[in-house]
């Protein structure tokens, strides 16, 4: 991938970096988040698209549904899958308004 500084990324591009960075801001070194991880990266990155967690329950049930390979972490590709999840779920939302004239 070519050094591109942000100015000349696409609007799509910027965001795809921003979801990478984010991802690394809450797993630090390890590229891989943990149940408390994720959690707070939900709760402080995603609050107005998923609401708080805050029952043990909720995030146990969502854990393993993205812990595709069972290894009770959440690498890259399985945070993505939460990613397409939320972003499929609140297209209607932001969907444009078509006018006819």
């Amino acid at each position: 991938m070519m050094a591109v500084s942000k100015e000349q990324m696409s609007e799509l591009e910027s965001s795809m970096v921003t979801i990478v960075r984010v991802f690394h801001k809450y797993t630090g070194h390890k590229c891989k988040l943990k149940k408390a991880e994720l959690k707070e990266l939900i709760n402080n990155e995603m609050n107005h698209f998923i609401l708080k967690i805050q029952e043990n329950e909720t995030l146990d049930e969502l854990f393993a549904d993205l812990d595709q390979n069972s290894d009770m972490k959440i690498d890259f590709k399985e945070f993505t899958t939460l990613i397409a999840m939320v972003t499929s779920a609140c297209h209607d939302v932001f969907l444009p308004v078509h006018q006819n004239h």
